[in-house]
């Protein structure tokens, strides 16, 4: 298990990377979760699922981290930088989901805070960028008080639990 945050972080949470072992307790409080997601993401929620998540996190171009509550490890969501580029962009799309069981208490924001962190200070990145569906309030409240600005809007842009979905644009900046 390697555990991301330094210990002497303030924050409730901390991170870690996805590792096989993870599987069967990560999809059952998952699977739990998936009123909470529908129909805004699909998480892995079964365990041929979760290794098709962590084949996809072998790439160079992604980095997934679950955020684990410092005072008993309980899941409290998942973050994901996904086509991570470098180069003139220089960015990654930013995708996030929360237990059901442990949302609206902050953890979120504080794991979101700590995966920002490591995007723009470690990987270096300029451009962190949320595409998120308009009627999924909560996280449209999450990404703004990260300091995310609003850019646009991309019709059909994903396509989620069998449609094309529309989706707002949201953008933070290292600078």
């Amino acid at each position: 298990m390697a555990v991301l945050t330094r210990k002497a972080e303030p924050s409730r949470v901390r991170l870690e990377h996805p590792a096989q072992a993870d599987g069967e307790a990560v999809t059952r409080v998952l699977q739990a979760s998936r009123h909470f997601h529908h129909p805004w993401v699909t998480a892995p929620g079964d365990l041929s699922s979760w290794r098709r998540y962590l084949q996809r996190l072998e790439r160079d171009d992604e980095a997934g981290f679950l955020i684990r509550r410092r005072s008993d490890a309980a899941l409290c969501g998942v973050v994901n930088l996904n086509l991570i580029t470098y180069e003139a962009l220089c960015s990654a799309y930013i995708s996030y989901y929360a237990v059901a069981e442990h949302a609206g208490r902050g953890y979120m924001k504080e794991g979101l805070q700590l995966v920002i962190r490591h995007a723009f200070e470690t990987l270096e990145l300029h451009r962190l960028e949320a595409n998120i569906q308009p009627d999924n309030e909560n996280s449209v409240r999450l990404v703004e008080s990260l300091g995310f600005e609003c850019e646009g809007y991309s019709p059909r842009f994903l396509h989620i639990n069998g449609r094309w979905r529309d989706h707002e644009r949201w953008a933070l900046l290292a600078d």
